[in-house]
């Protein structure tokens, strides 16, 4: 228990700093949702006969330690957070801290996690994920010179893209993205955090399958934003006054959603999101080890954890392609 906290580092050299710290947070915090215990505290028990400290780890969601610092001078001589800080005291301190120096010529990471929860190929499974997240939403914004494309944005422009390639369409078939938007924050004024009810619209992203496959992800995942984004406070009140004077019901989701290959259009649709506290629950056994909708909320049979319900020729064609492979293995 007296070792230091294991740490690493990482020097990358990027071409503009902007809106770097709130990239680097929300990734984390986005991996974070994956390695939850390095959220959480050590929790420290006394054997019964007194003879010494059994230590376990408590998912309690307290955090980790992010810093941002920056460098005016050629020599650092800090580049880590949480420097002297020793194993046991994980039960009050952070099990993870991360630091980004932002340095005259790069950008330092240093990582520092306790090496009573995680060893070398523990770490570098959490940091190399951190990094997988960062990529494809970086990748996306490159592509397009913008930083308004979210990580979630471009992990679903992926998404439509894997599949459309995989389902084979003829290059002129219309395809539809059906993405249900969150209403709570768009409404003016936004509903209060307490409201109890059904606020969410769905939004079409539209396209062909030929449009959509010859060009790049960051043009999928601009064109998901800026459809998400043009559903005004206006709109949305037009369409709820519109619906209590001529009111339609659908019997189920799936309803107006074809997904076969054969059909006219082609469609997926995706719901709930990264935001909700899915795994924050507990009743006594511990946290979930998984979350899964159930069958009303499926298209096809099939399905895979992020959560994706598709046609079984798809998914296997899927794990065909280098491309969506790629992000998924790495």
């Amino acid at each position: 228990m007296a070792q230091i906290p294991q740490m690493s580092t990482a020097i990358v050299r990027p071409t503009s700093h902007d809106h770097l710290k709130q990239r680097l947070i929300d990734h984390s915090s986005q991996t974070l949702n994956i390695f939850y215990p390095l959220a959480g505290r050590l929790a420290a028990v006394e054997s019964q006969d007194k003879a010494g400290t059994c230590f376990s780890i408590n998912c309690n969601g307290d955090g980790a330690l992010f810093v941002h610092a920056a460098a005016d001078d050629d020599i650092v001589s800090n580049l880590f957070s949480m420097n002297g800080v020793l194993n046991y005291e994980g039960v009050p301190k952070p099990l993870l801290a991360v630091q980004v120096t932002e340095l005259v010529d790069g950008i330092f990471i240093g990582c520092t996690m306790n090496h009573c929860v995680v060893d070398g190929s523990s770490f570098w499974h959490f940091f190399n994920t951190w990094e997988k997240t960062a990529q494809i939403k970086s990748k996306a914004n490159a592509e397009m010179g913008t930083h308004n494309i979210s990580s979630l944005q471009a992990l679903m422009a992926h998404l439509w893209r894997a599949v459309t390639r995989a389902s084979h369409l003829n290059l002129d078939q219309e395809i539809i993205y059906k993405i249900e938007v969150g209403l709570r924050q768009k409404l003016k004024p936004p509903l209060p955090k307490e409201y109890l009810g059904n606020a969410l619209q769905g939004v079409h992203v539209k396209s062909t399958a030929g449009e959509l496959l010859q060009h790049e992800l960051g043009w999928a995942a601009l064109h998901i934003n800026k459809t998400i984004a043009s559903l005004t406070a206006e709109q949305v009140m037009k369409v709820l006054e519109d619906w209590a004077k001529t009111p339609t019901v659908s019997s189920k989701l799936r309803e107006n959603i074809p997904t076969s290959t054969t059909s006219s259009i082609f469609s997926l649709l995706t719901g709930s999101s990264p935001r909700f506290n899915v795994y924050g629950n507990d009743f006594g056994w511990g946290r979930p080890v998984a979350v899964q909708s159930g069958s009303e909320n499926k298209m096809n049979e099939g399905s895979i954890d992020f959560e994706v319900c598709l046609l079984p020729e798809t998914l296997h064609a899927m794990a065909e392609d280098a491309e969506f492979m790629e992000a998924v293995l790495t």
